[in-house]
């Protein structure tokens, strides 16, 4: 298969043509992970925040346990005390 410009989902580099991220998630991983911080990846629609974060999680793995959760689908109610109605 041929690869093309994806403009949907997240990118994958033996289909998509893409920016190559491997300084970025090198950089996030000195910077940040190794010394225990915390960071957010902020942008709007489609500029790679889901590409990057699973190119940084295949980083990782090596060193890393690897998690990965997704919040969307929790509401305020998940988040009621169960003593409080």
């Amino acid at each position: 298969m041929e690869r093309y410009f994806n403009t949907e989902g997240c990118c994958r580099p033996e289909l998509h043509y893409m920016v190559r991220l491997e300084d970025m998630v090198d950089k996030i991983k000195k910077h940040y992970v190794d010394r225990g911080k915390y960071f957010v990846i902020n942008r709007g629609r489609q500029y790679g925040k889901t590409t990057t974060l699973r190119a940084l999680a295949e980083y990782l793995k090596e060193d890393y346990t690897v998690l990965s959760m997704d919040f969307q689908a929790l509401g305020a109610d998940s988040f009621v005390d169960a003593g409080q109605s």
